[in-house]
């Protein structure tokens, strides 16, 4: 049970739950009985074929976290786009599962890994380096301290 919500936690999983729930909710629309089918004709390709890129979607949001920004905007673009192309979006049901299961996706940022560290350590704590004194104001200033490493590949800050 722990490493299940260890691994729920470490990516963005109700956005891609909600794009994969709106994806199969446009897909089946198309999927009904044959009589209601025939009318329907060539129209329901476009909405068969939304649904199974927001399944894909939200599987790699789950799957491949680091790539949830793009697919958070495609989920809610094509959900967005469904509401025109697909049965009203899946009766309105799917587009808005869609869209927000692509806000989600998009919002979630991962945990920064917390280290404990052996000492108390503050960045301010640290003596200044003196460098010789040239005259100018410049070069008496502190270094800033070196950014914190973060496990996110695109730099987001927690």
């Amino acid at each position: 049970m722990r490493q299940w919500r260890r691994w729920r936690r470490s990516r963005p999983f109700w956005g891609g739950l909600f794009a994969i729930l709106a994806g199969a909710w446009i897909c089946v629309l198309p999927l009904a009985p044959l009589k209601i089918m025939l009318q329907q004709g060539v129209a329901g390709i476009p909405s068969f074929l939304m649904g199974i890129v927001m399944i894909v979607l939200g599987l790699t949001a789950w799957f491949s976290p680091p790539q949830r920004a793009l697919a958070g905007v495609l989920t809610t673009l094509i959900a967005t786009a469904a509401l025109v192309l697909s049965n009203l979006g899946g009766f309105l049901i799917g587009t808005l599962l869609g869209i927000l299961g692509g806000g989600l996706m998009f919002a979630w940022q991962p945990y920064a890994t917390r280290q404990t560290p052996h000492a108390p350590h503050t960045p301010h704590s640290q003596p200044a380096q003196r460098t010789p004194h040239t005259g100018d104001a410049e070069s008496a200033a502190p270094a800033p301290p070196p950014p914190t490493p973060h496990p996110d590949p695109q730099g987001a800050q927690p």
